[in-house]
C-alpha cells in the first residue's frame, strides 16, 4: 500500500472520530443512528468499523456506554465523556488549524466554532 493511501485512512479515522465525538457530546448515540447519520456526509461505515471504533473510544475513556430496551429491544448508547469533550476541543482546534493552513481564507467561520 502507497503512504498516499496510508494517509487517507488514517485521515478517514482521525474524521469517524471527530463525527462519533461530535454526536455523543450533543447526547446519546448508538450504532444504528451513527450509520445513518454518518451515511448522510459521505461516509459508508460498516458495523465492523464502527463497532471496533466506539469500543476502543470508550476503553480509552472518551465515551460512556450503557444497555437500554427500547420499543422490546436492547441496544447500547454511547455518551462523551468528560475526556471525550476536551479531546472533542483538542480535535476541533487541530482541525481548524489544518484547515486554516490549508485553505486560508477559504475556511468557512461558521456560527458553531468550538
Amino acid at each position: 500500500m502507497s503512504r498516499k493511501g496510508l494517509s487517507m485512512r488514517e485521515f478517514q479515522r482521525a474524521a469517524l472520530r471527530l463525527h462519533i465525538l461530535h454526536h455523543a457530546a450533543e447526547g446519546e448515540v448508538h450504532g444504528a443512528w451513527l450509520t445513518g447519520e454518518l451515511s448522510r456526509h459521505g461516509y459508508q461505515v460498516s458495523p465492523g468499523t464502527l463497532y471496533p471504533t466506539l469500543h476502543r473510544l470508550e476503553a480509552d475513556g472518551l465515551l460512556v456506554s450503557e444497555q437500554q430496551v427500547v420499543t422490546g429491544r436492547a441496544r447500547r448508547v454511547y455518551r462523551a465523556t468528560a475526556a471525550g469533550r476536551a479531546a472533542l476541543a483538542n480535535d476541533r482546534r487541530a482541525l481548524r488549524e489544518l484547515a486554516h493552513e490549508v485553505l486560508g481564507t477559504e475556511v468557512w467561520a461558521g456560527p458553531n466554532q468550538a
